[in-house]
């Protein structure tokens, strides 16, 4: 595991480690985006590779990955998060009578109600993620 690689021959040789063969403009690319704590988009049609270099960046700076299949279609509600909606309810049957909407409502927006997906996974991470 190596946090935080010195140098862009560095990144290659743990990317090799790891049995990932970069090229040099993903070598750097990687590098910069480690030692900036910067995210990378990497984008391609089905089968160049993106997802073996994630899971190769994840095994070498031994970080989580956090994958989000792109596809057609593919809105906020599947990237973000999306709200636990038979819990909410589950909460506003069991508090009716016993608490006033304003609490219900604060209560049923709370984190406590909410099913992250990728993106809020991610964002959400206390320690880098790939």
């Amino acid at each position: 595991m190596q946090e935080h690689p010195s140098s862009v021959e560095d990144v290659a040789a743990g990317l090799r480690r790891v049995g990932y063969l970069p090229g040099s403009s993903t070598a750097l690319v990687s590098y910069l985006a480690t030692k900036l704590g910067k995210p990378v988009l990497v984008e391609g049609p089905a089968g160049v590779g993106k997802t073996e270099l994630a899971k190769a960046l994840s095994r070498y700076l031994g970080r989580t990955l956090v994958r989000l299949q792109c596809y057609e279609g593919l809105d906020e509600a599947k990237a973000l998060y999306e709200w636990n909606y038979r819990k909410q309810l589950l909460r506003i049957q069991s508090s009716e009578g016993e608490r006033s909407w304003g609490d219900v409502q604060d209560d049923i927006f709370g984190e406590d109600f909410l099913l992250a997906r990728p993106l809020m996974t991610a964002i959400a991470a206390e320690e880098p993620v790939v």
